[in-house]
């Protein structure tokens, strides 16, 4: 790994327009953050969390807005995690992050061996949550990016049969927490060659099934697209503009919260 100052001036300089300045515009563009902030920023190690610790560390500096930041990552009891690998990264690039343990993989193997995938993630979300809120935080930022976007909308169309997309900026059930995605613009390739250009080993999360059950859906939705973009390489940003050009004259139906419009 670099020293810290060269990967902190390469966010500004070297990964200025592909990273730091599509970073501030989400920020800007959907009003993610607001004086009084307390925010928490989800670790995971990987390299979009780590990513975007560093990018909020640097926001910090230009004092443009009075917000507070607690880094914190939650353990859910994968014994293939590299706590020690992770810790070396977090002091290596001066992420101050409060890590706790919660053994929500362990409870939802046991009640569901053949696929204990989807309840796990509700229990870490569910656990997170309660975590934020209880270190007196208003919003949880998470490290999706512009391609987490694209997949998530590729997945609900093609699969759930909806349309619908993952929000730069949405409340938890409970209604005390916002969840926020600063991300959202930047592309993965991006986040890669910026890990490689700083020479940051990013880690995975250490899920005993991630290497199997990888999320095939979205598998195949990449594959998919890294298909489609050799005839149109601009078609991710179509699928996003998209988004946010729905002409509601032209659907067959839709819903707001739990109440049909047509």
């Amino acid at each position: 790994m670099k020293n810290i100052l060269e990967i902190e001036e390469s966010i500004r300089a070297g990964y200025r327009k592909k990273i730091w300045k599509k970073f501030v515009k989400a920020v800007q563009d959907f009003e993610l953050i607001e004086d009084g902030d307390r925010i928490a920023v989800g670790v995971s190690g990987g390299k979009d969390s780590l990513l975007l610790c560093k990018l909020f560390q640097e926001l910090k500096k230009d004092r443009s807005k009075n917000f507070e930041l607690q880094f914190i990552s939650m353990n859910p009891g994968f014994e293939a995690m590299d706590i020690d690998k992770f810790e070396q990264n977090l002091k290596d690039l001066e992420i101050d992050c409060t890590i706790f343990d919660a053994n929500v993989w362990q409870v939802a193997f046991d009640q569901d061996p053949e696929s204990p995938c989807f309840l796990c993630a509700k229990m870490r979300r569910g656990v997170l949550y309660k975590k934020v809120e209880e270190l007196g935080c208003n919003k949880l930022a998470l490290g999706h990016h512009f391609d987490d976007v694209i997949e998530t909308t590729m997945i609900n169309l093609f699969y759930a049969s909806t349309v619908k997309t993952m929000l730069p900026k949405v409340s938890s059930t409970s209604g005390k927490l916002q969840i926020i995605r600063p991300l959202v613009y930047v592309k993965e390739q991006d986040i890669k060659s910026f890990m490689k250009s700083n020479e940051i080993e990013a880690m995975s999360c250490g899920c005993p099934v991630e290497s199997d059950k990888t999320d095939s859906k979205r598998k195949e939705i990449k594959i998919l697209l890294e298909e489609l973009e050799q005839k149109n390489p601009n078609i991710k940003q179509s699928i996003f503009s998209a988004m946010k050009n729905i002409n509601l004259d032209y659907i067959l139906g839709y819903t707001r919260g739990n109440k049909n419009d047509r």
